[in-house]
């Protein structure tokens, strides 16, 4: 039996036509010979009716300090809802399909509500329904805690998750992530109108380019995937391009011409981040690990980190920013608050060993008077913190300049 997982996510399962054209996407994969498992998001994004963030909003207007577990259990309806209107499309159309929730479906989690971990999948019951030719339509982002069979939610974009894992567990042929968009692209086509889709790139690109702030995969699910050497495809509901492969194999791949010889990812950011600078004591070699440490243990969590004898420059979320300036003021530390930034981010297969990468990621932000904020580099990026206002023209300078 060839198992093949296929996620849906909010926009795909919207409306009659985005669920008949996911009725397609799932008669194509029997055809092919695929047994196919249906993971679903919640319908539609902010604002619709039955979206997760609609559901929070209201949830708050009750009780803006509502108990995790109560609020989990809500957000799952949103799910729930879903994957029972894409079952019953189903029925309609004459496939034998059958809605279940994470826990039905064996997806026990560990108890941390609202960021639940999956520690196991049971699949007897999964394989009994796929051995019998009934399509399980699963409800993603959510599970089951092993004691009492409590509901929880595995995070934003945990429906990724939810597919990956039970790829993993199902030993999937293959994991497709249907969305609205026809791959991974080189930017975000909404700032850049040229941007092009990548038709192959490696697990640790990808992952690369989710943490850096695409939005079109969780890169816990490409990690999940990753341990298993399963194939992602990530492609849309709406048409037939054949998406972008996700694969450790990824030879065949063009060289990019430029200045590095060598194929660029693309260019990602983030924004409503709030820079710190921090001055630290010269004469107290613990400083910089107290500071650190107050942060940590507040539950803060820092990026794009620089840290000297003397200062540390690091951003922080906005929504941790209140909290950040508590930790800093009750520890006595000297500060300045840089508000409204934004991080933006060119994505390489790797970047020690081809020099003048720096250079022209500096030129590029400089000659369209984009003021570099700090900069922070790793093996596979290169990242500069400058003002959210100056995002959309930094994004487009740094794909031009890279010739993407």
């Amino acid at each position: 039996m060839k198992i093949l997982i296929q996620k849906f996510g909010g926009t795909s399962v919207v409306d009659e036509k985005a669920r008949t054209a996911v009725k397609d996407k799932v008669q194509q994969a029997i055809r092919s010979g695929y047994a196919p498992v249906v993971v679903v998001s919640a319908i539609g994004r902010k604002g619709a009716p039955y979206a997760t963030d609609t559901l929070i909003d209201f949830l708050k207007q009750v009780n803006l300090s509502v108990n995790v577990r109560e609020q989990d259990m809500l957000m799952c309806c949103g799910e729930i809802i879903s994957a029972c209107i894409m079952a019953a499309t189903l029925q309609k159309f004459g496939f034998n399909a059958m809605a279940l929730t994470g826990g039905q479906a064996g997806i026990i989690t560990d108890s941390q509500f609202g960021a639940a971990r999956i520690k196991n999948i049971k699949t007897d019951d999964l394989r009994h329904l796929l051995e019998s030719g009934v399509i399980p339509v699963i409800c993603g982002f959510q599970g089951m805690t092993e004691n009492h069979g409590k509901f929880t939610t595995l995070g934003r974009g945990g429906s990724d998750v939810t597919a990956a894992a039970l790829g993993v567990a199902l030993n999937a042929e293959k994991i497709e992530i249907y969305t609205d968009v026809e791959g991974v692209m080189t930017a975000d086509p909404r700032i850049v109108k040229d941007a092009t889709i990548l038709h192959k790139i490696s697990y640790a690109e990808v992952a690369q380019m989710a943490q850096q702030g695409a939005k079109v995969i969780h890169p816990r699910a490409v990690e999940i995937a990753m341990r298993r050497n399963i194939p992602l495809v990530v492609k849309s509901t709406f048409s037939d391009a054949p998406g972008t492969l996700i694969t450790s194999d990824i030879s065949g791949l063009e060289v990019e011409n430029s200045v590095t010889e060598r194929r660029i990812s693309g260019v990602t950011y983030l924004k409503d981040l709030v820079q710190f600078r921090v001055q630290l004591d010269t004469k107290d070699a613990s400083s910089g690990r107290i500071l650190f440490e107050d942060l940590a243990a507040a539950g803060i969590s820092v990026s794009c980190l620089n840290l000297s004898e003397s200062s540390s420059m690091f951003a922080v979320f906005s929504a941790d920013a209140e909290k950040t300036v508590a930790v800093l003021d009750e520890a006595g530390f000297a500060y300045t608050v840089n508000k409204n930034c934004a991080k933006v981010s060119v994505v390489f297969a790797a970047v020690r060993g081809f020099p003048g990468l720096m250079a022209k990621f500096v030129s590029a932000l400089a000659d369209n008077k984009i003021h570099i904020l700090q900069t922070v580099d790793s093996d596979t990026t290169i990242s500069a913190i400058v003002k959210e206002e100056h995002i959309n023209e930094a994004v487009t300078a740094l794909h031009k300049a890279f010739k993407l």
